[in-house]
């Protein structure tokens, strides 16, 4: 039978994919041995792609709302509804009436990486709200304020470490986030075959944990207490040596005075870990020849996760393994502008303007997405009247979905580009429904940006368009222009506008490739079959490789680029040009950091934290059977110790409340959480009416962010805190005492 190669779109991984195909039908899915990143490794998610590219449940063709009810409509209805009603909108109301969600799968596909920003500029909101501040906004703050760019993540350099210490992670299960890395389990396995070293800090005994050489289970939320007192032993036992990294620093006294309460002795009552424990850590990390902090999720989403950010890069600039092979380096993307020369940029600042209703501080253009549900219904003026989800399902990701929920109901105008009619894109007047990802090419413009080995894919359409589909990238493209007042323009109108916009500035920039070209000669040149993949070849001229379209399809597997290089100077763009080790805004919100050494808490205490699943990915993979079952459940994982204090049966229901709510669920009496903690994953509560999701709806489980009530946010990055928070648990139905 004929096959196919394709990237997977489920994960962060993006491993190459086999696919076997039937005519347009995807029958089967294997691993690439031939991909040069992955080479064959795949998980349930990536053998699952036929199942998922094949739902029933997909929509087929747009829905407009019309007396109540959504019906089918044609592409042409669909476009036209929207350009009769958000104009008159936003001319009515100014360009703030209009909200705009961006939610986790745009980062996996080309058109939602390539086309929302044309619709903000377009449409002028400032009211934008994204799936980064439920999950990794704090690392985009600490890496814009130590290095001066928010996109200049660092990664573990997982293939030559020595020594990696994993914080609030568990990429057994998630593939890797923020660290795009097919087959995590064997690059750890093969660390360990090298003689090095895991140490994995969660509440846990995760899978990763179970192949750890060292595990540390402290208490939920205390990760940057405990990363401060990592620093704070390297610098009393006089073991920081950040190398050839102490010239271009500042701040790393000032670093030490900021830690200098943060003893072992002092936060080891919190993390409820024990002091020698604490200083065993520090010392392995400065002993071993090359080492990485990585910190993740866990570490993220809690009251101090930017700083938990922060303090895992310090160990590695104290520890001189930041930019260093074996450490942690910036990967360096195909589509990622040319290096510029090294020197002072302009830095990067929090707080340019406050959403309307709690005062939030803008970061990154976004504000928090906890802070949807009033400014939609919240009277007066500013308030968000019509709001666009992309691939976004907040009534399950952000926190108090009931009151979303309710919101939703209340906006003039909803347009949801989403393939499903799930509990959010239920509220729509207008729904777009994008191909199967088997129609659509593939490139990762994102997450080679996080790779552990610089490299370079892309793969085409693996079957036609089928009839009365319409690819995505167009319905983007038709969207700008909808909602830009361009309505009935060509779709490659919205392509070549950001064309020319690009070589506009690519022309006048001395480091870029295009440097005093003709912008017309140059976009004359430009190949691809469509407007998407023209703008790829152009990212791909105008990149640090100097590679063409026409190049990467003639090589289907990808083209390696090599391991990962040190090339600080090509990213720093603080005020300084140098790493500013302790920016303002970490040390105005270290006092809050001190006041937790005192937060011990009272004992009986349950802490919540969520869990990933090797078969699921938030909200969007629970409606494909092949994924469903066996582990992958919403239950309530609780230590036997509480269990038995709490009078809990394995299996039974109990009531769990926080302070957005209460919740009933089923208890998992299990070891592999620690005494006080109990976990409940997310992305589930597929419960609502007027959804069409079958399989999710016959295991629905429940939404743990309900019991969150949108109050609790780390102030720095306006991230939800969706681990680490008090919870209380009783039985529905007593266990009988023994």
């Amino acid at each position: 039978m004929p096959t196919a190669p394709r990237i997977c779109p489920l994960c962060e991984a993006t491993c190459g994919l086999v696919l076997t195909l039937d005519g347009s039908r995807v029958t089967g899915a294997r691993g690439d041995r031939d991909d040069v990143f992955s080479r064959g490794f795949v998980c349930p998610k990536g053998a699952a792609f036929p199942q998922v590219d094949a739902d029933p449940d997909r929509l087929r063709t747009p829905l407009v709302r019309e007396n109540g009810s959504l019906r089918d409509a044609s592409w042409e209805e669909a476009f036209d509804t929207i350009a009769a009603r958000i104009r008159p909108l936003i001319e009515d109301y100014g360009p703030d009436s209009l909200g705009i969600v961006l939610g986790n799968p745009n980062v996996h596909t080309m058109a939602g990486a390539l086309y929302p920003p044309l619709l903000l500029r377009a449409t002028g909101t400032s009211n934008l709200f994204t799936a980064s501040t439920v999950d990794q906004m704090p690392k985009h703050v600490s890496s814009g304020l130590l290095f001066g760019d928010p996109f200049a993540v660092p990664v573990p350099d997982l293939d030559r470490t020595d020594h990696l210490l994993v914080i609030g992670a568990n990429p057994l299960d998630s593939n890797g986030s923020l660290c795009t890395a097919p087959d995590f389990p064997g690059r750890l396995a093969a660390l360990r075959r090298r003689g090095g070293t895991l140490t994995v800090v969660d509440p846990r005994r995760t899978r990763t944990a179970r192949l750890a050489d060292r595990h540390l289970a402290p208490r939920p939320g205390t990760d940057a207490l405990l990363l401060a007192a990592l620093v704070h032993t390297l610098f009393a036992e006089g073991l920081t040596d950040p190398g050839p990294l102490a010239g271009r620093t500042e701040g790393i006294d000032q670093v030490r005075d900021a830690v200098r309460e943060f003893t072992p002795e002092a936060v080891a009552p919190v993390c409820e870990l024990e002091p020698g424990t604490i200083r065993a850590v520090a010392r392995e990390l400065a002993a071993a020849p090359t080492a990485a902090v990585y910190g993740r999720m866990g570490s993220s989403t809690v009251a101090h996760g930017t700083l938990a950010n922060w303090l895992v890069d310090v160990l590695n600039v104290l520890t001189g393994n930041l930019d260093r092979p074996g450490g942690a380096l910036f990967p360096r993307s195909a589509t990622a502008p040319a290096p510029r020369p090294a020197g002072p940029g302009r830095g990067f600042l929090l707080g340019r303007r406050h959403s309307r209703v709690s005062g939030h501080p803008e970061v990154k253009g976004e504000f928090p997405l906890a802070a949807l549900a009033e400014e939609i219904d919240t009277p007066g003026e500013g308030r968000i009247r019509a709001l666009i989800t992309i691939a976004a399902n907040p009534v399950l990701s952000a926190p108090d979905g009931l009151r979303l929920d309710a919101a939703l109901d209340t906006l003039d105008l909803m347009v949801c580009v989403d393939p499903y009619l799930n509990e959010t894109t239920r509220h729509a007047d207008v729904l777009l429904p994008p191909p199967p990802p088997s129609q659509s090419a593939h490139f990762d413009f994102a997450f080679n940006g996080f790779a552990v080995r610089d490299q370079v894919r892309h793969t085409p359409a693996a079957v036609p368009l089928e009839p009365g589909r319409m690819d995505e990238c167009e319905i983007h493209a038709r969207l700008v222009l909808a909602a830009s007042g361009m309505h009935g323009a060509p779709p490659s109108v919205v392509d070549d506008l950001a064309v020319d916009s690009m070589l506009a500035r690519a022309v006048t920039e001395p480091h870029s490739p295009a440097y005093g070209a003709d912008p017309k000669e140059f976009a004359a040149g430009l190949t691809g079959e469509s407007g998407a993949e023209r703008r790829l070849d152009l990212m791909l001229r105008l990149g640090p490789y100097g590679l063409t379209l026409d190049e990467l399809k003639a090589h289907p597997h990808g083209i390696d680029l090599g391991p990962l290089k040190p090339r600080l100077d090509e990213v720093l763009r603080t005020r300084s040009g140098r790493i500013e080790l302790l920016p303002e805004p970490i040390a105005a919100d270290l006092p809050r950091l001190r006041a937790a050494l005192t937060a011990v808490p009272e004992p009986g205490t349950l802490q919540l934290v969520g869990r990933r699943h090797l078969r699921s990915n938030n909200s969007w993979l629970h409606n494909t059977p092949a994924l469903t079952g066996g582990s992958n459940r919403c239950t309530l994982q609780v230590h036997p110790d509480d269990a038995g204090r709490l009078r809990l049966a394995d299996g039974a229901p109990a009531r769990i409340e926080g302070a957005g709510g209460g919740l009933t669920v089923e208890v998992e009496v299990t070891d592999a959480v620690r005494p006080g903690v109990v976990s409940l994953p997310h992305g589930w509560g597929h419960d609502r009416p007027g959804t069409r999701l079958a399989v999710a709806a016959a295991r629905p489980g429940v939404n743990v962010n309900q019991l969150l009530d949108g109050t609790l946010l780390d102030p720095l990055s306006g991230t939800a805190v969706l681990n680490g928070f008090p919870v209380e648990v009783t039985p529905l139905e007593p266990a009988p005492l023994l």
